[in-house]
C-alpha cells in the first residue's frame, strides 16, 4: 500500500504538471501571440471601371493570389492574420450590382493565414499591392479587379450620339404625325353669326395667345464658315470630378466631402452638355471610386477629347479663404505661391487614393505628359478665361485671372485643360452653398456657357480631327 505523498512532494508534482500544461499550450499561444496584424477597417468600392477592396491594418500585410476557373474565382491568402470580426465585415459589403464580385468568403485557411475567396461574375485581371501609411490611413492591402477586356469609351460615346439622333428623329416624326392627323380630321361647321347692324358694329376677334414653344438648350454658337460636315462633327468633353473612393479630398466644417460635391456637379454638368446634339461627355468617374491622376488624362486621350475640365472644391488652412478659381497648366513656375501650393496638394491625391506603382505603363505615360505644348497651354488659358468670366457672375472669385501651376491632371499634350475650384469647402458659408442645388445649378450653367463661348471663338474643326 502506497503512502500518501508528503506536502513537498505534492508541490513538486503540481509544478511538473503545470510545466507540462504550459508546453502543451505553447503552440496555441504562439498562434495568438504578438506579431499578428489587427484589422482597422475594410472597404469595397464597386464601379464599372474596376472594383477595389481595401483591408486596412496596424501592420503591413503580405498576400498571395491566384485565379481559379470552373467557376471563376480569385483566391487571396493573407499572412500573419487571424480571422476577426473586422474581416467578416467584408461579407456584408458586397453589393448586388457589383459588376465583378458575385460573392465573398473568408476563412482561417492555416494558422496565421486568412483566405479570402471572391466568386466572380466575369474573368478579371487582378492587381494586388500594399500602401504605406498616409494621411488618416494606416497600412493598406489593396485588391483591384479590372476587366480583362477594357471597353472602348469612344465607341460608347458615338453610339450614345447615334441613339440620341434616332430619338430626336422619332420625336419629330411623332410630332409630324400628330399634325397630319389634326389636318385630316374634318372640322365641325362653325355656327353662323348674325349680320352686323349699325347699332352693333362687328367686334374684331380677340388676339389669340402665342403658341407655346418647347424650351431647348441654346445651341453652341456657330461660325459662318462652318460646313454641314463640320457641324456634324462629334464634340467630346472630358469631365473630371476630382478625388473619389479612398481619397475624400477636402472635408468641410460640417463634414461635406469634396469628392461627393464635385461628383454631383459633374453629373449635372454632363446632363446639361449632353442636351446638345453634337456633344457627348466622358466622365473620368461617374461614381464613388478612385482614379489615379495619369489614368484621368489617359481616359481623356482615349476618347480624343476636345476639352478637359477637372472639378474640385478648394480648401485652405484658415476658414476665411473664399471664392472660385480656374487654373491652367504652367510651363514653368507657378503664377503664385498659392497656385503652387494648390497644385502640390492636388498632385498628392495618388498617395492618398492609392496607386499601384508596379504598373508598367504608368511611368511611360508620366513621361509623355511632360511633353505638353505651348499651344495646349495657350488654348487652356482661353478656355479658362471664358469659364472664369461666367463663374464671376455666380459669386465671388478668389483671383480675377486664370492661375497657372504644374497640375499633373492638366498635362494632356493635345487637349485644352482647366481645373475649376468651385468654392472653398473649408469656408462654412461656401460649404453651405456647395451643398445647395441652386448654387450647383448656377455653376453648371456658368461652366457650360463658358465652354460654348470658347467653341464660338475656337471651333473644334480647327483641330483637324473627325470622330464620326
Amino acid at each position: 500500500m502506497s503512502r500518501p505523498a508528503l506536502p513537498d512532494e505534492r508541490r513538486s508534482a503540481l509544478r511538473r504538471m503545470g510545466g507540462l500544461a504550459l508546453l502543451l499550450q505553447a503552440p496555441t499561444q504562439l498562434l495568438a501571440g504578438p506579431g499578428l496584424a489587427s484589422i482597422v477597417a475594410v472597404r469595397i468600392w464597386p464601379a464599372q471601371d474596376y472594383t477595389r477592396i481595401t483591408i486596412e491594418s496596424d501592420k503591413p500585410l503580405v498576400a498571395r493570389h491566384s485565379l481559379v476557373t470552373g467557376p471563376d474565382r480569385l483566391v487571396i491568402d493573407v499572412d500573419d492574420l487571424d480571422l476577426s470580426p473586422g474581416l467578416r465585415e467584408l461579407l456584408g459589403k458586397v453589393r448586388p450590382d457589383d459588376p465583378f464580385i458575385e460573392g465573398l468568403r473568408v476563412g482561417q485557411n492555416q494558422p496565421r493565414v486568412v483566405r479570402i475567396v471572391l466568386d466572380l461574375k466575369q474573368v478579371v485581371a487582378p492587381q494586388v499591392f500594399t500602401l504605406q501609411p498616409v494621411a488618416a490611413y494606416k497600412h493598406r492591402l489593396v485588391l483591384d479587379l479590372y476587366p480583362v477586356q477594357e471597353r472602348d469609351p469612344l465607341l460608347v460615346l458615338i453610339r450614345e450620339k447615334e441613339a440620341a439622333e434616332r430619338a430626336a428623329a422619332q420625336s419629330v416624326q411623332d410630332a409630324l404625325g400628330e399634325l397630319i392627323a389634326k389636318l385630316d380630321k374634318p372640322e365641325s361647321t362653325p355656327p353662323r353669326r348674325p349680320a352686323p347692324t349699325a347699332s352693333a358694329p362687328e367686334r374684331l376677334p380677340a388676339a389669340s395667345a402665342p403658341p407655346v414653344v418647347a424650351q431647348t438648350p441654346a445651341p453652341l454658337p456657330q461660325q459662318p464658315s462652318m460646313t454641314k460636315q463640320q457641324l456634324d462633327r462629334l464634340i467630346v468633353i472630358a469631365l473630371d470630378p476630382g478625388h473619389g473612393g479612398e481619397d475624400p479630398g477636402a472635408v468641410g466644417p460640417s463634414g461635406l466631402k469634396e469628392k461627393d460635391v464635385v461628383l454631383a456637379i459633374g453629373l449635372k454638368l454632363r446632363e446639361r452638355l449632353d442636351k446638345h446634339p453634337n456633344i457627348r461627355v466622358m466622365m473620368t468617374r461617374d461614381a464613388d471610386f478612385f482614379v489615379p491622376l495619369h489614368e484621368r488624362v489617359r481616359k481623356a486621350r482615349r476618347v480624343q477629347a476636345d476639352l478637359f475640365v477637372s472639378l474640385h472644391a478648394d480648401a485652405f488652412l484658415t476658414p476665411q479663404a473664399r471664392g472660385a478659381s480656374v487654373f491652367a497648366l504652367s510651363d514653368g513656375a507657378a503664377s503664385s505661391a498659392a497656385a503652387r501650393w494648390m497644385a502640390d496638394k492636388e498632385n498628392a491625391a495618388d498617395l492618398i487614393g492609392g496607386v499601384n506603382t508596379k504598373v508598367k505603363d504608368a511611368s511611360v505615360l508620366r513621361t509623355l505628359l511632360d511633353l505638353s505644348t505651348t499651344a495646349q497651354i495657350k488654348d487652356s488659358l482661353k478656355l479658362g478665361g471664358e469659364v472664369l468670366g461666367q463663374i464671376s457672375r455666380v459669386g465671388k472669385l478668389h483671383k480675377p485671372r486664370v492661375e497657372q501651376a504644374g497640375f499633373a491632371v492638366l498635362k494632356a499634350p493635345d487637349i485644352p485643360s482647366i481645373l475649376v475650384e468651385t468654392a472653398f469647402i473649408s469656408n462654412p458659408e461656401e460649404e453651405a452653398k456647395l451643398s445647395s442645388e441652386a448654387y450647383q445649378a448656377q455653376l453648371v450653367e456658368a461652366i457650360s456657357t463658358g465652354i460654348a463661348r470658347y467653341f464660338a471663338k475656337n471651333p473644334p474643326l480647327a483641330r483637324n480631327r473627325s470622330l464620326t
